[in-house]
């Protein structure tokens, strides 16, 4: 008798990893939209590179891939806390395993030959997205709903602040997606694993 061989992602994960790749994308070049209608700082983002073609537009989009992103964030996070994957695949993190292992990754020499198991810098990395993306949520809501919302004003700085706060979220997930990408160019195999979990 054979054993069935286990997945190195589980259909969940995949799921999950593959409906938060749309939401961002969605939810970023919408923002960027909404951005443009009433900049925070002297530049705009290309019309080519945006969504919703009036601000109008725009605001749906990001709404539509809010409640999106929201939904599968909530869902990732009870399988990995339900599976224990949250325990094993992101702890321990120690300070002195992450410095080793981003030397090594700043030298190409990082090992992934089991991609079953995250190194210390991709704990750290997932882990702060992770953070991040509840920062971009919180942040959102004052500034769709700051009235509702007072405490959570208060607790951001105010409206403009929570303005500068849901920004430079936005700018920290989209570094995070480039280096993500650069990471997944320079082993192509773990883009192989996420759409077919072997």
């Amino acid at each position: 008798m054979t054993l069935a061989i286990q997945p190195i992602h589980p259909l969940w994960l995949r799921l999950t990893h593959w409906l938060n790749v749309l939401a961002v994308v969605l939810l970023v070049m919408s923002g960027w939209r909404i951005y443009n209608a009433s900049p925070l700082f002297d530049f705009r983002f290309a019309n080519e590179i945006t969504l919703g073609g009036w601000l109008g537009g725009a605001i749906l989009w990001h709404f539509a891939a809010m409640w999106l992103l929201a939904a599968n964030g909530i869902v990732y996070l009870l399988c990995n806390a339900a599976t224990g994957r949250l325990w094993t695949q992101f702890f321990p993190l120690s300070p002195r395993a992450f410095v080793a292992d981003l030397r090594a990754a700043l030298r190409g020499r990082l090992a992934h030959a089991d991609p079953r198991r995250y190194n210390t810098v991709q704990r750290a990395a997932y882990l702060f997205v992770i953070v991040d993306a509840v920062l971009l949520v919180l942040s959102g809501l004052v500034l769709w709903k700051s009235v509702q919302f007072p405490l959570l004003r208060e607790l951001l700085g105010g409206y403009e602040s929570a303005r500068r706060v849901h920004f430079f979220a936005m700018a920290a997930l989209v570094a995070f997606v480039g280096v993500h990408l650069a990471m997944v160019a320079l082993v192509p195999r773990t883009l192989l694993t996420m759409i077919r979990g072997r």
